[in-house]
């Protein structure tokens, strides 16, 4: 099955074929042969004919093996012919014998010429190839620093990786035109990927759309994404313009200006809430300052609530340590 799953990635990669299984554009014939432990040869074999799914071929292969596997134990034989599998009762049964080639009534055409491939042909061909998924993968690994599943994940279809390479190449130029002073804790490849396989895939899943027909194109989620990392949006913010982008409601700062969610990063008005709740909640700042100091999460939480979540995590996380540091110092 996963022989299938790469052979299937790599012609629709190619673009030779759809890879329709439904269809019959693309189906497997298993042959299944066994033998002893110790035994080089193996025994006769079985042809499972027609399979149209990756889940059936692999229950027909286990289904089949345990047969002739059981058949072999029981003192019976294996008969060379092929087999149908039947989903509905998870077996294979017999379509018909067959021998050898012979039987096939093969013979020369005498109206086909040989065909001769050049190693000139060849590599006329192998230059004019795209990267292929298997090169793809590695270089997300080794150059990129994806993981191996997100890698995966992205190289399983042509047009998902193309979107993630526009993505990227368009968050590059977002990133240069702006001098946008981005976290470095996130790779602009982690980041994109996480959006590619997270929010954009929900959306296409719930839209029954393929991303070649997305509503919101690369260059405009790159948009999205650079506000993000230059500070403008928080990243929950950003999930809340990307679903009002998919209702086309414009690109990504026509949201943030319209629904007023530009990011509180204003040291100022930041410290200025945070006194606010530490006036309001003097029993919980009591706790924290008497060791509970899981109650900082308490006061995020409040403070998110006074700004709509429009607080910048990371000025509010630091900014409330300090106050909370302060306000408890003496703690013993």
């Amino acid at each position: 099955m996963a022989y299938m799953r790469a052979v299937h990635t790599l012609v629709r990669w190619l673009g030779i074929c759809d890879g329709n299984m439904q269809e019959g554009s693309f189906r497997c014939d298993a042959n299944v042969s066994v033998r002893p432990l110790g035994q080089e040869k193996l025994g006769t074999r079985a042809e499972i004919k027609n399979v149209n799914s990756f889940r059936f071929v692999e229950k027909a292969i286990e289904y089949e093996i345990e047969r002739q596997i059981r058949t072999l134990e029981g003192g019976g034989s294996i008969v060379q012919e092929t087999r149908l599998y039947d989903a509905a009762h998870h077996h294979t049964r017999p379509m018909r014998g067959k021998e050898d080639a012979d039987d096939y009534r093969y013979f020369p055409d005498p109206d086909l010429p040989p065909l001769v491939v050049t190693d000139a042909d060849i590599a006329a061909v192998r230059a004019a190839m795209p990267e292929l998924p298997a090169a793809r993968h590695a270089r997300y690994v080794a150059l990129l620093g994806l993981p191996e599943a997100d890698a995966a994940q992205l190289c399983m279809d042509k047009a998902t990786t193309d979107y993630f390479e526009a993505l990227l190449s368009a968050l590059a130029s977002c990133e240069r035109a702006e001098s946008a002073q981005m976290d470095a804790s996130v790779t602009d490849a982690k980041f994109a990927a996480n959006w590619v396989l997270g929010e954009l895939a929900a959306a296409l899943n719930e839209s029954a759309a393929h991303v070649d027909a997305s509503r919101v194109s690369a260059e405009a989620l790159a948009l999205l994404l650079a506000r993000v990392r230059d500070g403008t949006i928080s990243g929950k913010i950003a999930k809340d313009v990307f679903a009002a982008m998919w209702s086309g409601e414009g690109d990504a700062d026509t949201v943030i200006a319209a629904r007023g969610l530009r990011q509180i990063s204003d040291s100022g008005a930041l410290a200025a809430t945070i006194e606010a709740i530490l006036a309001e909640f003097p029993r919980q700042l009591a706790d924290y300052r008497s060791g509970n100091e899981k109650l900082l999460q308490f006061f995020v939480g409040q403070a998110m609530k006074r700004t709509k979540g429009q607080a910048n995590p990371q000025q509010l996380n630091a900014l409330l340590r300090e106050k909370l540091g302060a306000t408890g110092e003496g703690r013993g």
